[in-house]
């Protein structure tokens, strides 16, 4: 452009002609004249026809491969490279880079329907709230791990909280609801989603949903509404689908390494909020997030509590004195075998119950096939089989408090110790550990510790029994007093025990 300017002031300002402006830039004359006449300031060189040379022999089935795959799923389509792939095995011998420029010219000719664009969207002060997934990985107590993460974000101040669990399931879709309204001191009107499996049961015509009944129950709670995107519309909750890689990029690189989920939440609690209130909002400049959210909360719905997050699983209790949920297998009260119970999974703990009442409460494994035990289930059958005490699996995870411990070391040098000892823990279940506990204690110290001695203790911790007063009927009643027969059975009987005593 800079030769073509000069040219043309050459010609034009100062007068001079052709040959003489070919002569002093060492041009041809060829080139001034087309320069002149065109009256153009630049000089672009446009391909009018692209040449394939050794594609030309295969273009009709290039084309036919293209035409075929026009109405197919996106997810059968083949790509370029696997073209290339194909016309190679059919003798092709050319390059890639031919078949890859044929390909893309073919499908913008041809590309059907309104291309790629977006509507940009609008959400007014606590209105709506975006929640979806995302999948990362983590060094959890040392060990590299996948686990999900529940993004959720309110839509007018871009304020959002991301928690991180072991899987994506109905229990865990509730909890972090409960924690993200907590953490946001409120809930805005709407909710928006994918169509989660979790949450939507089916999809219907148009925005019709059948939604999960407990997530139902979730959202009658906190008080909003659920709305499901359009199926594989995922710009319709574009803010949330790109914080997932907003949180991925700054909370999980480079790689975390943590003990626990629990320590992990808390650091990304922290990281959540200084990222609001250092980061500008994307449309007003002039304010950070927080100061967003800040205006916005008090649009927002009270936080009504905790909703109770559990899911619901039917299950018999097993011979072993087992429920079964996701291959692993929690311990029940051995009195309810054969029982059907209802077992309720939080996203932390397995609560077991019959008839309201708790028969089991464990710890939840994301291991799999693990058995989880709480010994105290099983100690009423010590009294019908009592060498379960020194092979029972599960008794060999039973803590004892101290006294109880060295109670049980005590009774060791007997040769039915194990008997005299299950005797005490049969008291557990009826007196309640401390009080039995403390019995043993007592024992101890007096230095008379034995089964006899300790249930002695106990004893007084019960109520004593009403007497029982005995009226036989009798066929003739008495015409005098008995008193005085009481009065000298009495005394012979006490003699009778101070005879045996000596």
């Amino acid at each position: 452009m800079e030769s073509i300017a000069k040219i043309r002031r050459m010609y034009h300002v100062d007068g001079k002609g052709f040959k003489t402006i070919a002569r002093e830039l060492n041009k041809s004359k060829n080139t001034i004249k087309k320069i002149i006449h065109s009256d153009a300031t630049a000089m672009e060189y446009e391909r009018k026809q692209q040449g394939h040379r050794v594609l030309d022999d295969y273009i009709e089935k290039l084309i036919a491969k293209l035409k075929h795959d026009v109405n197919e799923p996106k997810r059968r389509k083949r790509t370029a490279q696997k073209i290339y792939l194909e016309l190679q095995i059919e003798g092709y011998a050319g390059s890639y880079d031919s078949v890859h420029a044929f390909v893309k010219q073919w499908l913008l000719k041809h590309k059907q329907g309104v291309p790629t664009a977006f509507v940009p969207l609008e959400f007014s002060e606590g209105e709506a709230f975006q929640f979806d997934w995302s999948t990362e990985e983590i060094e959890l107590a040392g060990k590299l791990t996948r686990i999900k993460v529940a993004h959720i974000r309110l839509c007018y101040s871009r304020y959002f909280l991301v928690i991180a669990y072991h899987n994506e399931q109905l229990e865990m879709v509730m909890d972090a609801h409960n924690k993200a309204f907590e953490f946001f001191s409120g809930v805005c009107k709407k909710g928006i989603y994918d169509n989660m499996k979790t949450a939507v049961t089916t999809v219907l015509l148009g925005k019709n949903r059948e939604y999960n009944a407990r997530f139902l129950q979730l959202c009658s709670h906190h008080l909003f509404e659920p709305i499901a995107c359009t199926p594989a519309s995922g710009w319709e909750k574009g803010q949330v689908e790109n914080q997932v890689d907003t949180g991925r990029c700054n909370f999980f690189t480079p790689l975390v390494t943590v003990e626990n989920l629990d320590e992990l939440n808390e650091q990304l609690e922290k990281d959540c909020l200084a990222w609001g209130k250092s980061h500008k909002h994307p449309e007003q400049k002039m304010k950070t997030v927080y100061e967003m959210y800040e205006e916005e909360r008090p649009y927002l719905t009270a936080f009504r509590g905790h909703f109770d997050s559990y899911k619901v699983e039917n299950e018999v209790v097993s011979p072993y004195c087992f429920v079964r949920y996701a291959t692993n297998c929690y311990s029940a009260e051995c009195q309810y075998v054969g029982h059907s119970v209802q077992v309720r999974i939080y996203a932390k703990t397995i609560v077991i119950l019959h008839k309201a009442e708790v028969i089991g409460r464990h710890v939840r494994s994301f291991e799999r096939n693990k058995r989880i035990y709480d010994p105290w289930h099983y100690v009423p059958l010590l009294a019908r089989k009592p060498g379960a005490i020194r092979n029972g699996a599960l008794f060999k995870y039973l803590q004892l408090p101290a006294a109880l411990q060295k109670t049980r070391d005590y009774l060791s040098c007997y040769s039915d110790g194990d008997k005299r000892f299950i005797r005490i823990l049969l008291c557990v279940p009826k007196y309640g550990l401390a009080t039995v506990e403390n019995a043993c204690a007592l024992a101890l110290l007096q230095g008379g510790c034995n089964d006899t001695v300790i249930l002695s203790h106990l004893q007084p911790k019960l109520e004593a029994p009403k007497p029982t007063v005995i009226r036989p009927a009798l066929r003739h009643p008495p015409t005098t007093d008995c008193m005085p027969y009481n009065i000298i059975y009495l005394s012979q009987d006490t003699f009778r025990q101070g005879v045996r005593h000596v």
